[in-house]
């Protein structure tokens, strides 16, 4: 269900711009006084969203531009944070929306000249269509970004379907690659292999040469994933994932599990792993207690990691925005990795895709749009 349009990207080289020059906005850029967002109007289930008509976003700071949104990605945090269960950083966006993608509008000082406004984006190399990593804000109308946490749209995808990039790309890449090292023979085992970001690992890991295992729980699910490129997909109502991986690996087990489910699998992910495997936990969708036999940790030299992307310092998220950008949308603009996009809601209908999200029957990506 992933869907192309036509949108030309340029990478050149980034130098910084007289801020001057930069934080000259046209009537266009600054935009009504007024946007609309989605927002908790308290802690509760997908109805407690709504839309209402705020203040623009503030002034734009150092390294700053403001995005005007085509389109938003729903993640499962924006499900947590709705509930009361995962608090936004003291300097995030009160509004839901981890990534999204859209058009720059305006400039602070000091933004690298390869973004750009209006006007001079048409006549030079700079980049006026994004995306964007986000620590909120993406469910509204306009957003505002650090530059540091921009990337082009990829050739060949759609200024929609992009919105549904940043989050599970930057997932993705930092944690099973950056830091499991995950390399081109060894072999990885996904959970939620149907989910956005088990839809984008399937792909980028078969890219690079790796033997993919994926657990979901339907046979519409496995078909999906098993489309996508996946080797050994496994239906975790009916099989022990445990056993099917000793089967597929002849006893060895896997070099790397990428995990959403947390208590309830660490002792049998655990299990899965072989010599010098890596555990890596992203999501806690069954539970945060678990009791272990750590032995096998010892004598395979097993690694159990974890990591989120939200709470990074700004120069972190820059860093891993630059290596996707260097190691990921090469792939994509070739067509060997799709944005896999399921559903999208008018902005206004957030609670509705609060709720297809939290019934786990979408396969890929849910996006909102303004």
């Amino acid at each position: 269900r992933s869907t192309a349009g036509g949108v030309e990207s340029s990478n050149g080289t980034s130098k910084q711009q007289p801020a001057t020059k930069q934080a000259e906005a046209t009537s266009e850029a600054a935009g009504r006084s007024e946007m609309r967002a989605a927002v908790i109007t308290r802690a509760g289930g997908p109805e407690v969203l709504e839309a209402q008509e705020f203040e623009d976003p503030p002034a734009l700071g150092e390294g700053e531009v403001l995005v005007e949104i085509a389109a938003a990605g729903v993640n499962r945090a924006d499900t947590l944070q709705r509930q009361g269960l995962y608090p936004p950083p003291a300097d995030a966006s009160p509004y839901l929306g981890l990534e999204c993608s859209g058009t720059i509008v305006a400039l602070g000082p000091n933004v690298p000249s390869r973004w750009s406004v209006g006007e001079k984006a048409k006549h030079c190399c700079c980049l006026l269509q994004v995306c964007a990593l986000l620590s909120g804000g993406g469910y509204a109308e306009k957003v505002v970004v650090p530059s540091g946490q921009l990337l082009p749209v990829p050739e060949g995808v759609s200024l929609t379907d992009a919105a549904g990039l940043p989050e599970v790309a930057c997932t993705v890449w930092s944690t099973v690659f950056m830091i499991s090292h995950l390399s081109p023979g060894e072999s990885f085992l996904i959970h939620g292999g149907s989910s956005g970001i088990g839809t984008f690992a399937i792909q980028i890991a078969k890219h690079l040469g790796i033997k993919v295992f994926v657990t979901a729980g339907s046979e519409e699910k496995l078909a999906a994933c098993k489309g996508l490129g996946a080797d050994v997909c496994i239906n975790y109502k009916i099989d022990d994932f445990v056993e099917r991986v000793k089967q597929e690996t002849n006893g060895k087990g896997v070099d790397v599990i990428l995990d959403n489910i947390g208590g309830p699998y660490l002792q049998r992910n655990l299990n899965s792993l072989g010599v010098d495997g890596r555990l890596f936990i992203i999501g806690f969708q069954g539970g945060v207690v678990a009791e272990v036999n750590l032995q096998a940790v010892l004598v395979r030299r097993l690694t159990i990691q974890a990591a989120g992307l939200r709470g990074r310092s700004l120069a972190n998220k820059a860093q891993i925005v630059s290596e996707v950008e260097k190691n990921v949308w090469p792939a994509i603009a070739s067509g060997k990795v799709k944005p896999v996009i399921y559903k999208t809601f008018p902005l206004a209908e957030a609670a509705e895709a609060h709720k297809l999200m939290e019934t786990s029957s979408h396969i890929g990506k849910i996006l909102l749009i303004p």
